[in-house]
C-alpha cells in the first residue's frame, strides 16, 4: 500500500466521530463501514491530499483510488470516486474497464455507487459515446449496484438532453426491476431526462404505467407540471 494511502487514511480515523458515523448509518439499510466523518471534512481531506498525487501517472492514481475503494470505507470510496473525477482530461475509452471493477468488485451501496457514476462513470460516457454499450450491458447484470449504475452514470448527461434514446432503451432493459434500488435509480434518470425536454419521458411513462413500478414512476415525474403529474398518476 503506498503511503500517501496510510496518511490519508490515519487522517480520516482522526477526524472520525461516534455521533457523524451513527448519523451517516442511519441513511443506509444494508450494512456501511464509516469512519464517522462528515462530508466537507471528506472533501476536504481528499482534495489536501490530491494536490500531492495530482503530477502521478494517471495509472499510479487509479491505483490509489482502487486501494482506497478495498477498504470498504464510504468516506475511502468517496475519496477515490474525487480523485478518478479530478483527471478526467487524461481519460480513454478503455478506462470504462477500471470504473467496471470498481463498480462490480466494490461498490455495495448507493451512496458510493452514485458518487463514483454521476461523476466519473458519466464524463467518460460523455468523452466517448460509444462506451454506452458497457451501460446498457450493466443493465442486464444480475448485481443491483451495477444496475443501478447503468441508470444512475446518465444523470448529468440526461439533463442536458445527451443520450435520449439509449435513456429509454436503458429504462426499457430495468423497468419491471424488482429491486427498489434500481427502480428509483432509472427514476431518477428519467427525472433527469425530463428536466431538458419532459415531453418524450411524459410519453414513455404513460406508455408503460401500467407496469412500471410506482416508486420508479414518482421518481421520473418529480419536476413535471402538476398537471401531467396528475395523468401519470392516474388509475
Amino acid at each position: 500500500m503506498d503511503s500517501i494511502i496510510a496518511q490519508v487514511r490515519q487522517e480520516l480515523i482522526t477526524n472520525s466521530n461516534e455521533q457523524a458515523k451513527k448519523s451517516g448509518e442511519r441513511f443506509f439499510r444494508e450494512e456501511v463501514k464509516l469512519h464517522g466523518l462528515k462530508s466537507a471534512d471528506v472533501v476536504r481531506i481528499g482534495k489536501t491530499w490530491y494536490s500531492s498525487i495530482k503530477d502521478r501517472t494517471k495509472e499510479e492514481i487509479f491505483t490509489l483510488c482502487e486501494d482506497l475503494w478495498k477498504s470498504g470505507f464510504l468516506e475511502e470510496a468517496g475519496i477515490a470516486s474525487n480523485w478518478s473525477y479530478s483527471i478526467r482530461k487524461k481519460y480513454e475509452p478503455s478506462d470504462i474497464l477500471v470504473f467496471e471493477k470498481w463498480i462490480t468488485d466494490y461498490v455495495t451501496n448507493w451512496a458510493a455507487c452514485d458518487t463514483l457514476c454521476n461523476h466519473t462513470v458519466g464524463t467518460l460516457i460523455e468523452m466517448f459515446p460509444e462506451q454506452i454499450v458497457f451501460l446498457k450491458r450493466w443493465a442486464l447484470h444480475p448485481g443491483r449496484w451495477v444496475k443501478r449504475a447503468s441508470a444512475v452514470s446518465l444523470i448529468i448527461p440526461a439533463r442536458r438532453g445527451l443520450f435520449r434514446d439509449d435513456i429509454f432503451e436503458i429504462a426499457d432493459i430495468l423497468l419491471m426491476d424488482p429491486d427498489d434500488m434500481v427502480q428509483k435509480g432509472y427514476g431518477w434518470m428519467l427525472k433527469a431526462a425530463s428536466q431538458a425536454d419532459n415531453t418524450d419521458v411524459f410519453n414513455y411513462i404513460m406508455k408503460n404505467k401500467a407496469v412500471m413500478p410506482r416508486t420508479s414512476l414518482r421518481y421520473a415525474i418529480e419536476k413535471m407540471p402538476e398537471n401531467l403529474k396528475r395523468l401519470a398518476m392516474a388509475k
